[in-house]
């Protein structure tokens, strides 16, 4: 079974090809043209355990909010395809990660519902880093969970430097999810009473 995606999406706003493979190991290129969102995306393709191939050019003479979330959306988007109709998966994950004195928790459930929340306890500060406007994280969560159908609450639960606390949330995503798209050798079909996590 090949549980991979290329998706191409382009806007006015925006030109990005993705390439997922969920069965990878943690290597690709990101190019994004905005420096810290590249490194978020190279600790996203680490630590979820896939390759990744992201190229993107947006407008980013009004800010990076349209290259994060659009890709975030093409993200979302390979995730579906490369899940296909979701059986054997696990389906549920969850992560705590420590930075330094940041702290992020993150659950992921892939119910076919997109929904999120988003709590950073009023932490994380305004602020550019690296051309990536703090805010962006949530952002860019909301984004992976609407097109991937997906539950994701992710806290920032301490946390004292916008750089850390943002890393420690991305990890959390992504090794929340490395669980969720994961293979579960017991699980004979759906891991739902619907018999569907794609209707």
């Amino acid at each position: 079974m090949t549980r991979t995606a290329t998706i191409q999406r382009s806007t006015g706003e925006t030109r990005i090809e993705l390439e997922l493979d969920l069965d990878g190991s943690g290597t690709g290129t990101r190019t994004t043209g905005v420096g810290f969102f590249d490194h978020l995306l190279e600790l996203f393709t680490r630590h979820a355990g896939v390759d990744l191939r992201v190229a993107a050019e947006g407008d980013l003479q009004t800010g990076s909010h349209h290259t994060v979330e659009d890709t975030g959306l093409v993200l979302g988007q390979a995730l579906t395809e490369a899940l296909g109709d979701r059986v054997g998966i696990r389906r549920y994950g969850s992560a705590t990660i420590p930075m330094d004195e940041a702290r992020a928790t993150c659950h992921v459930d892939l119910s076919g519902r997109p929904f999120v929340v988003f709590e950073d306890h009023g932490l994380l500060p305004p602020g550019v880093t690296g051309g990536f406007e703090h805010e962006l994280l949530e952002e860019f969560v909301r984004a992976v969970a609407a097109t991937s159908r997906s539950t994701i609450h992710l806290e920032i639960e301490v946390g004292r430097g916008a750089h850390h606390m943002i890393e420690a949330g991305i990890k959390a995503l992504a090794r929340a999810l490395r669980v969720a798209v994961s293979i579960d050798p017991d699980e004979r079909g759906v891991p739902s009473t619907k018999g569907t996590l794609t209707g």
